[in-house]
């Protein structure tokens, strides 16, 4: 240590010191040279409570995190836009009940939904592109990418021809398609081919949120958790009414698509699931 603290011309008499009977070590020069971070001195726990081990250190991406860093990069220089608006869910919710013992999911039934009102919406569905000075790509199939979290990132299995498929197929392709993302089994195909994305975090209790636009796609849509609401009903005694809504965020390329195409596209959506399940269902 005093070979060390005169090399770095350090009085050791104003070194700390941490070793047997407060001997100065090497470690407390390099501590007090800046070479070595100070170990961190931990409280004894109390109350029975757990010392927590905290990560520490340098982690690297793995392929697929540095993927998805690379893609949010990617779509910084994007100019977007989000548009939001609330939908009500008692009768969804009820249609998702009387569905559930098929095999349906929310997120088929949500993809489903989505699908039919990019059909009357296909600017939603499109992309921008650089040709010829710059221009619109219209997608002719509805293919409905779900982001899905999984171990060590997070990819998009997709249901491809939502709007044309029947809510019994949709729900055994989604099962299908994250028993594959889990397993790590997903084709190329099975994950890049979406042209309008969902991320749906409202099963982890979040009630509102944005997306950042995926690559090379025009609107991806965020979809909060439902809550129960008290509104106005003149039909009822005290003149309101409990109902479920849940609150959704569309984000959108403002190059090709405009606010008031987002607009009529959630006021679409919103007529589907709450007045229009028979479409759902077929």
């Amino acid at each position: 240590a005093r070979v060390a603290a005169n090399k770095a011309k350090l009085d050791l008499a104003t070194i700390q010191g941490t070793g047997e009977f407060g001997r100065v070590t090497v470690d407390d020069v390099k501590t007090a040279t800046g070479e070595k971070q100070p170990e961190r001195k931990r409280a004894a726990a109390t109350g029975g409570a757990d010392v927590v081990e905290m990560p520490s250190g340098f982690v690297p991406f793995t392929g697929m995190q540095r993927a998805v860093s690379n893609n949010m990069m990617a779509t910084l220089n994007i100019p977007e836009f989000r548009v939001s608006r609330e939908i009500q869910m008692d009768a969804f919710d009820t249609l998702y009940q009387k569905l559930k013992p098929n095999g349906v999911t929310v997120s088929a039934m949500l993809a489903k939904a989505v699908a039919l009102a990019i059909a009357k919406h296909p600017i939603v569905n499109s992309s921008y592109s650089d040709k010829d000075g710059g221009g619109i790509q219209f997608n002719p199939d509805i293919n409905i990418a779900m982001a899905v979290s999984i171990d060590g990132g997070l990819i998009t299995p997709t249901l491809k021809y939502a709007n044309e498929r029947s809510i019994v197929e949709l729900g055994e392709n989604w099962k299908e398609l994250v028993g594959k993302a889990r397993s790590n089994s997903l084709t190329p195909d099975e994950y890049n081919s979406g042209t309008f994305t969902i991320s749906n975090m409202g099963m982890f209790g979040v009630t509102d949120f944005g997306a950042i636009l995926p690559v090379g796609s025009g609107g991806i849509l965020a979809i909060g958790g439902t809550q129960e609401m008290i509104v106005p009903d003149g039909a009822a005694i005290l003149g309101m009414k409990k109902v479920k809504k849940m609150k959704v965020t569309l984000t959108c390329d403002h190059r090709q698509i405009y606010g008031s195409d987002a607009a009529f596209f959630l006021k679409t959506l919103a007529d589907i699931m709450e007045n229009q399940l028979e479409k759902i269902a077929a």
